[in-house]
């Protein structure tokens, strides 16, 4: 099979994966795909916002090494891109990021529901227990909704991602679902199919697949992703994103260069 594009891999730089971007792109023609896609975290404005992205002066240094795999790799096509944190009030330094090298696209992704908890850091689990879960999610898919509507994205990185710690509000989450999916249809977004739910308590690809079909309906473009932090997951579990897609409706997935559009068939 002719696998889809992976869009989503990190680099030491981001202080919690491993593996330079060489190991990987040689790792990814030795599982059979023909191209892929470095999107470590970037840096914030503020370099001490976090422990786990790229120090801005260390910008530099990761456009190069995505440079070198890209010299010592010809026969993969390897893309120049960043996962960009939304958060509200942050507009402007994305906005400077994104001049600042070619990118070949951007995956826009919601991991902190205040300036101090990204919901998915396991060293902060111990929060879920001082909220309800039901408005932490609201309150995700209400930045999630409006980094689509920035239209600052190509990608909005695993959508559904407060389910990592298998904590699930007992309403049902729908209309948070489907307001996303509406400004993400209205920007021409796409969503990601991120198969490092599969390594999660939630056990499930980021989105569900009731979450994908709601996407479907909605004739929205999709991407694939394996979020590798380490050498071993690039490419991981591709088979049942491209199943999933499939039961789906999926048959094409989204491509980009220089942050232009283009579109492949899923399996050829």
């Amino acid at each position: 099979m002719l696998w889809p594009s992976d869009y989503h891999m990190h680099t030491p730089l981001c202080r919690h994966a491993s593996g330079e971007p060489t190991d990987y792109a040689a790792r990814a023609l030795a599982v059979g795909l023909t191209e892929i896609g470095f999107t470590d975290h970037s840096p914030m404005r503020r370099d001490d916002f976090d422990n786990w992205r790229m120090r801005f002066d260390q910008l530099g240094e990761y456009v190069e090494k995505v440079r070198q795999a890209q010299k010592e790799h010809p026969a993969l096509q390897i893309k120049l891109s960043l996962e960009v944190d939304y958060l509200p009030g942050h507009e402007d330094w994305i906005r400077e990021l994104a001049g600042l090298h070619p990118w070949d696209y951007f995956i826009g992704s919601v991991h902190y529901v205040s300036d101090s908890w990204a919901v998915d850091n396991p060293e902060m689990i111990s929060k879920w227990k001082e909220r309800d879960a039901f408005e932490v999610w609201s309150v995700y898919f209400e930045r999630l909704t409006k980094a689509a509507e920035t239209g600052l994205f190509e990608i909005i990185g695993h959508a559904d991602l407060p389910k990592k710690f298998k904590i699930y509000p007992k309403q049902d989450c729908t209309k948070l679902f489907t307001s996303f999916l509406d400004a993400v249809k209205k920007k021409d977004v796409a969503i990601e199919l991120n198969t490092a739910g599969l390594r999660k308590d939630c056990q499930e690809i980021y989105p569900s697949a009731a979450f994908l079909a709601l996407a479907a309906e909605r004739k929205i473009p999709i991407t694939f992703g394996s979020d590798a932090h380490a050498i071993t997951e690039v490419g991981m579990n591709f088979a049942e994103a491209v199943a999933q897609a499939r039961a789906a409706g999926y048959t094409h997935f989204r491509r980009f260069e220089k942050r232009k559009i283009s579109e492949a068939r899923i399996g050829g």
